[in-house]
């Protein structure tokens, strides 16, 4: 997983832009030209290009040019080791929780017999239990 971390900082700084997740979502629908991806935005071609150029090095965008029109499509492939790396983190929460619920089980079997043991105690020698503010 070293060795896809730089990919992988790559696929999240392309993300990070809410532009550029805009255009990602887009070609979920299929490929489209730079002009129709560009069409809800309202910032300059050259503005809009980088981030058509961010999201190509990430390697979340290819694009190609035939005569005068670039048209985009989504490369999906590049989202595996973002994919990865989410199930890898996941698995370690997950574990870290469970031993967080083992714990937190096992001192309240320790509070439950803690209470029944000064209950058993305090009925058997018939002595009030020795409570602040007993005496």
């Amino acid at each position: 997983m070293a060795n896809q971390l730089p990919q992988l900082d790559q696929v999240f700084a392309a993300l990070a832009d809410p532009t550029r997740r805009a255009i990602v979502m887009r070609l979920c629908a299929g490929e489209a030209s730079v002009g129709e991806l560009a069409e809800p935005f309202e910032m300059a071609l050259p503005s809009f290009m980088k981030h058509i150029h961010v999201l190509e090095v990430s390697g979340l965008v290819q694009s190609e040019k035939s005569g005068r029109v670039r048209t985009c499509r989504l490369s999906p492939d590049a989202l595996v080791g973002a994919e990865d790396w989410f199930q890898h983190q996941r698995a370690i929460w997950e574990a870290r929780l469970d031993r967080f619920e083992a714990y937190v089980m096992k001192l309240k079997k320790e509070r439950a017999a803690a209470k029944r043991l000064s209950k058993t105690t305090d009925k058997t020698t018939n002595k009030p239990s020795k409570r602040k503010g007993a005496e």
